[in-house]
């Protein structure tokens, strides 16, 4: 098992290059599947969550080209099987995106539930709702999703809450369904859009896409495409909070300022100098860090996914803030490492109070998710001493070498054998 050793008290400098979405990679590299021919995809970044949906479109039949540059091509022409079991799913809910595609092209599927981080409650049932109305016939039996259905027919779907990967996974299925398919309440998210983009180019005929209706017009068939993957917003924002952190400046090449404004006046009211141009940001700490109050909304609301590194900023702060979670109701799991090394923080429900330190102390520390992992390693970059993270693999699903790209900036950090 590997785990990250962190010196504290580093003031982080530099450029540093924002990989691709991973939350943007996975549902468009699952789309492949409903397509028969090479598929290109650029800026796909080397994760292990990214491992895991190549593994499981593997398992169904999809060849892969690999090139340099974080280029991936698939090729979904001769899938030989439409069951995606428990050991391939078990550790990341997104697996859940192939039923919808699944469904559509084969007219089956059978999916294992989904595992992935211990964050909180992400129903399946608004996929499987969404899917009944149109059509499917689905049955739970021993822990798996079995769907059948002749063809696919549009219909109007109103999710009861506003769901990512329901709105992807339906916004696939209705491309081959035979009619139109008219979604409410959908999600808004930026790989939202990069997915209907994508799919658009492969022929489907989608409008609204980041907006809370989005409507797709059934087609016989898509072709494949050449596309590119987003640049991770979330990856992004927890460098910004670095340069915060460390009273730093550091320069974001290959972002989209648009994609985290929800942030950057978070930042800016915090005290940042926040300078942002077409395709790149400059973030510069200062000595004073002001506190500020945060709640997690969908997009285009403070996204859920930086909760928890923001709350390692407050950490020490001056003064105190609130930080309420919305999204997920058991997202405050990194609450107790924090306090280990130092931190200030009493957790009501849904609402996390944090009066700020003058300065955090190294601790060893054990990651319980994704973005977990990220909050301590930002603690561990501000305290005093060392800091050992274990159970790394959380940070390696979703951040591409982020000891590499933190060294690179200044921070005294590495990856070590336990």
């Amino acid at each position: 098992m590997d785990k990250i050793v962190i010196w504290g008290g580093e003031r982080l400098e530099g450029e540093v290059q924002i990989s691709g979405a991973k939350n943007a990679a996975l549902p468009i590299l699952v789309s492949s599947l409903l397509t028969q021919g090479w598929n290109t995809f650029r800026n796909v970044p080397d994760l292990r969550d990214i491992k895991t949906i190549k593994s499981l479109l593997g398992h169904l039949g999809a060849s892969f080209r690999e090139q340099d540059g974080n280029v991936l091509q698939v090729n979904a022409e001769r899938i030989a099987s439409c069951d995606a079991p428990y050991e391939l799913v078990k550790t990341m809910r997104a697996s859940i995106l192939v039923l919808g595609p699944l469904v559509a092209r084969l007219g089956a599927a059978r999916v294992s539930l989904p595992g992935g981080c211990a964050i909180g409650a992400r129903p399946v049932n608004l996929h499987i709702n969404a899917l009944e109305q149109m059509g499917a016939d689905i049955t739970l039996a021993d822990g798996y999703l079995e769907a059948r259905a002749k063809r696919l027919k549009g219909a109007r779907v109103y999710f009861d809450i506003s769901t990512v990967t329901g709105t992807e996974n339906i916004m696939m299925a209705a491309c081959l369904a035979q009619g139109e398919t008219v979604l409410e309440n959908a999600a808004r998210e930026p790989e939202i859009v990069n997915l209907a983009q994508v799919l658009a180019a492969m022929g489907a005929k989608i409008s609204g896409a980041g907006t809370d209706v989005i409507k797709i017009e059934g087609v016989e068939k898509l072709s494949p495409v050449e596309a590119e993957i987003i640049p991770d917003r979330i990856e992004a924002g927890t460098f910004i909070i670095a340069a915060g952190i460390t009273g730093g400046d550091i320069t974001l090449k290959g972002c989209v300022p648009g994609h985290l404004e929800a942030l950057t006046k978070k930042m800016r009211d915090s005290g940042m100098e926040i300078i942002a141009s077409e395709d790149s940001i400059r973030a510069v700490g200062k000595d004073k860090i002001h506190s500020v109050d945060i709640k997690t909304l969908p997009y285009p609301g403070f996204p859920t996914d930086l909760q928890a590194q923001m709350m390692a900023y407050m950490a020490v702060a001056d003064g105190s803030s609130l930080i309420s979670e919305t999204v997920f109701e058991n997202r405050f799991m990194h609450v107790s490492e924090l306090q280990r090394m130092g931190a200030d923080i009493k957790v009501q429900g849904g609402n996390a109070v944090v009066r700020g330190v003058r300065r955090l102390r190294g601790a060893p520390v054990m990651a319980t998710d994704l973005r977990a992992s990220a909050s301590l390693i930002l603690a561990g970059l501000a305290a005093e001493g060392r800091t050992d993270l274990s159970r790394v693999y959380h940070i390696d699903r979703g951040y591409e070498k982020i000891e590499k790209k933190l060294s690179a900036l200044g921070a005294r950090i590495s990856r070590v054998k336990e």
